[in-house]
């Protein structure tokens, strides 16, 4: 995956998932932000990268015994070993987190592989550990059964719904401690532009009403002494 750009990658790291869904907004896209998901160590990096992604479906329990791990081929495990590195490992688990979409050990692996971050709508096992790791993780809640009691992996890389959201393989994934929001790759470039530009607004109105500035003429800026004052903190702040 090299569709992302370095500087979209960097840009996207400084704005929040609620600066995001309002960007997406403006462009008609409503549904873009996963239902249900928290990081599991909400003071986390941020995260930024291209989906990559696993669908299960509901388990056949002649199909899923304990065995079929033996296989190399097991769709979760080439999985983890084909997410190439910057990208981000997404999970439809059809928002069952009755058992694990995975645990610390497959996470682990994923971190160590160089892969930017995992989200589930469902939930991980052995969640305390994998909110220790240096990997952005998210989930619905802790789910210490095993997948194959519930999950069967079958699809790599193919589109997906997670948390009500449609991701598309190559979309980009950004995370926060508030969730995730999945941007259309085509328009990536030009939501990090706005969204960066956007925050530098935020951040100053956040400011004025710190001082005690009402927000009306502010935030919107409908005041043309607004827009002045904006112009000068932007100049006195490097943005």
């Amino acid at each position: 995956m090299t569709g992302l750009k370095p500087e979209t990658r960097d840009k996207l790291k400084t704005v929040s998932t609620a600066t995001l869904t309002t960007a997406l907004f403006k462009r008609g896209l409503r549904n873009q932000f996963i239902q249900d998901v928290h990081p599991l160590n909400p003071s986390g990096a941020p995260m930024v990268g291209e989906a990559f992604t696993l669908r299960y479906i509901p388990a056949r329990e002649d199909l899923n015994p304990l065995s079929v791990f033996q296989d190399r081929a097991h769709p979760q495990r080439k999985a983890v070993e084909d997410c190439p590195p910057g990208a981000v490992f997404v999970i439809d688990s059809r928002k069952d987190p009755r058992a694990a979409s995975a645990g610390s050990i497959l996470v682990a692996r994923l971190m160590k592989r160089g892969v930017a971050g995992v989200v589930t709508d469902g939930g991980f096992r052995d969640s305390p550990e994998i909110a220790k790791l240096g990997i952005p993780a998210y989930h619905n809640r802790p789910a210490a059964p095993t997948n194959l009691t519930r999950h069967q992996a079958l699809d790599i890389n193919v589109p997906i719904g997670c948390g009500d959201a449609p991701v598309f393989p190559g979309d980009v994934v950004v995370g926060d401690g508030e969730g995730v929001v999945i941007i259309p790759a085509n328009i990536a470039d030009e939501i990090a532009d706005e969204a960066v530009e956007m925050t530098a607004f935020e951040d100053f109105v956040t400011e004025e009403v710190m001082k005690g500035r009402s927000i009306l003429g502010l935030y919107p800026a409908t005041e043309e002494q607004t827009k002045l004052d904006f112009a000068a903190w932007r100049k006195a702040n490097g943005r």
